[in-house]
């Protein structure tokens, strides 16, 4: 065993591969990151950390072959560096096509041991950064192996993209070019801290924190496997002395308590938490909650819940609903409690897994069951600050269950920004009474949201809105007002000032055409006004962002006027589905569309963000203009184009429905 590991080694002298040894470990932590970087992020933070490692400690046998000896001369550092990408990015790369433990999956020649190092009991993961680091997460993980590690490779080890390009096909990578292209696409779309941002401790395999996998259960499986081991070993000796008498096999018995047959936590693992955890923690989320309602101790209520998500019920038929986007399947840990009691004709049991909300419900007069399944894995202070417990379809009204945090509960009609919000009662359980439901239709004489205040325990001042659309989490709805010439680019807020109550009066009907499809947040972003010709007033262009719970986002671009009758509706101007535009890496937009002034003559208006600093038209109509608005004289229907200046030569999303020279929509 020994020497087939001793073969893999390249026949180098001693000192050259203490030498190579010496070039590994004083690059060890980046090149660690590089590869933590650039595995496939579906193999989860704590199983990337390990591979990584392990990566980087098997390329030495490789890194030796193609470093020299050591010499006195100081010029041969940077090309010998820089030699260690390509083995690294050779093992990301196998991983990437065959991830380890696949069927089929053949081991490296000599490696009959275990790959070091090994991990038992304990899950490693890098410390959590902050909302920067998360959403560049989030865009890295829609990259190609390939352009993760290009990326990497261009900001963080700042090679060009010549060297860049020769490490990755000195790795076996294919369409390099290509996904260089893609890499310098997001490169274009963020700021230049992003380098900091991936030396942080977010994206840093090598800072970890250490906490335990399986800790409350251990004890009960390794009594399990020796259960298992010592009936295995009766069976053989038993079959041992029989000598090939057949023996009549017994049916299977009960699940061992604590599980259920598919593995899955039982009602004996489910995890209830203290009544003020939330208050001391800096996780304010669904973990915190505790377990509230007048039935958490029932257990045969508890256990007909935890059957009918792990599918291990007693034959009832329970229909089953997911979000968009949830996946199916039993909880991936020991569930929280989070509520259980009586609502109205039905009983109702909240579980979170640390990543999903079930609402397991019975109802008295029929006898039907239902589980409901919710993704809910990023959630934080707003959105995870009520959940739907009870929807009652034929009043179309609902009852909210509201975090522990929740400290000024209330209600507002969002077409009505004058009108003060009004308090919502709320029982001792946190369960709020009922509570129209937000509309859907062009109809928007009223459309009712929450307006919850959190405790000034963990945040001051803290007002947010939430409209309920369908799902069981309702959306969070956040406002960004217009830009400043003199003022950095401004960040989502609450739409809770005198602005943004104003913008989401005029917007937020169209909200109400999302219901049913995972929306976790709704940002309405005003990014550009401009004084409209013919005296038509002034006008405002609001890109809407509605972000899902799976990632993607969808946007739909509004211009209101202020000469329009209070009450109206911005009209829409374009819709794009899952794009980036209008987010923290879509920040530079530019739209047009044809408009009809009140005087009858036709018009091209155009419009960009903060950084555009001018705008050019062609197509049926040619005009040219300084500044971030254009409006020229145009026939109806006019086919045009719009093309965008920007300091810096910045990228900008063209959010035009006539990118192409196509007519674009009348307004």
């Amino acid at each position: 065993m020994v020497s087939s590991l001793l073969s893999r080694f390249p026949r180098v002298s001693a000192r050259g591969l203490l030498h190579a040894e010496q070039r590994l470990t004083e690059r060890y932590a980046d090149l660690v990151r590089l590869a933590y970087l650039a595995l496939p992020p579906s193999l989860g933070r704590h199983r990337r950390v390990l591979l990584a490692h392990a990566l980087v400690q098997r390329s030495l046998p490789a890194a030796a072959a193609g470093i020299p000896a050591p010499r006195e001369s100081s010029d041969d550092v940077s090309p010998m560096s820089r030699s260690l990408y390509v083995p690294v990015l050779r093992e990301v790369l196998a991983v990437s096509r065959r991830p380890p433990g696949w069927p089929g999956h053949v081991p490296p020649p000599g490696m009959l041991l275990p790959r070091l190092p090994l991990v038992w009991g304990l899950r490693l993961v890098p410390r959590a950064g902050g909302a920067d680091e998360l959403a560049l997460s989030r865009a890295l993980s829609e990259l190609s192996a390939t352009a993760r590690a290009a990326f990497t490779l261009l900001r963080v080890e700042r090679l060009t993209e010549a060297e860049a390009r020769g490490v990755l096909e000195a790795a076996g990578f294919d369409r390099v070019e290509t996904e260089l292209d893609c890499a310098r696409r997001l490169d274009v779309t963020l700021d230049r801290s992003v380098a900091s941002i991936l030396a942080s401790q977010e994206f840093d395999p090598c800072t970890v924190r250490a906490r335990p996998s399986d800790l409350l259960r251990r004890r009960r499986r390794v009594r399990l496997a020796g259960t298992t081991l010592l009936v295995a070993l009766i069976t053989v000796v038993t079959l041992v002395v029989c000598d090939g008498v057949p023996l009549v096999s017994p049916t299977a018995g009960p699940a061992p308590r604590g599980t259920s047959r598919s593995g899955a936590p039982a009602v004996a693992d489910v995890v209830r938490v203290a009544p003020q955890a939330w208050a001391a923690t800096s996780r304010v989320d669904f973990t915190a909650w505790p377990a509230r309602g007048s039935l958490v101790h029932d257990r045969p209520l508890l256990r007909r819940a935890s059957a009918a998500w792990t599918g291990e019920d007693d034959g009832t038929r329970t229909r089953i609903t997911r979000t968009t986007g949830t996946p199916a399947g039993p909880p991936l840990d020991a569930p929280h409690l989070l509520y259980a009691g009586r609502i109205g004709g039905s009983t109702v049991v909240l579980l979170h897994d640390g990543q999903r909300l079930a609402r397991y419900a019975e109802s008295a007069d029929a006898g039907a069951r239902s589980l409901a399944l919710a993704r809910v894995d990023d959630a934080d202070v707003t959105t995870a600050a009520a959940v739907a417990l009870d929807v009652d379809v034929r009043r179309d009204a609902v009852r909210y269950l509201l975090a522990p945090w929740v400290a000024e509960p209330g209600t507002r009609d969002l077409m009505r920004p004058d009108t003060p919000a009004r308090p919502l009662a709320v029982d001792g359980d946190g369960l709020t009474a009922s509570v129209p439901v937000f509309g859907t239709g062009t109809d928007c004489g009223s459309r009712t949201v929450l307006q919850l205040r959190s405790s000034p325990r963990i945040a001051e001042h803290h007002a947010f809105l939430l409209a309920g659309l369908g799902d069981m989490t309702p959306v969070h709805l956040t406002y960004t007002p217009l830009p400043t010439r003199t003022a950095p680019p401004r960040q989502p807020r609450e739409a809770t000032g005198p602005a943004a109550l104003l913008a989401w009066a005029r917007v937020g009907c169209a909200v109400g055409s999302l219901r049913g499809s995972g929306v976790k947040a709704v940002n309405a972003w005003d990014f550009a006004e401009q004084y409209l010709p013919d005296g038509a007033g002034r006008a405002v262009w609001t890109c809407s962002r509605a972000d899902t719970w799976r990632g993607p986002g969808d946007v739909t671009v509004t211009l209101r006027t202020t000469a329009a009758a209070t009450g109206e509706q911005a009209r829409p101007v374009a819709r794009l589905r899952t794009t980036g535009a209008c987010g923290r890496f879509g920040q530079h937009v530019v739209v047009h569309a044809n408009w009809l002034s009140p005087k009858g003559s036709w018009y091209v208006l155009a419009a960009g963000s903060r950084a555009v600093s001018g705008l050019a038209v062609t197509g049926d109509v040619t005009a040219d203009a300084d500044g971030p608005t254009l409006a020229v004289r145009a026939p109806r229907g006019a086919h045009t184009r719009v093309r965008a200046r920007s300091a810096g030569g910045l990228r900008t999303i063209d959010l035009s429905p006539g990118r192409s020279g196509q007519r674009g929509d009348e307004v």
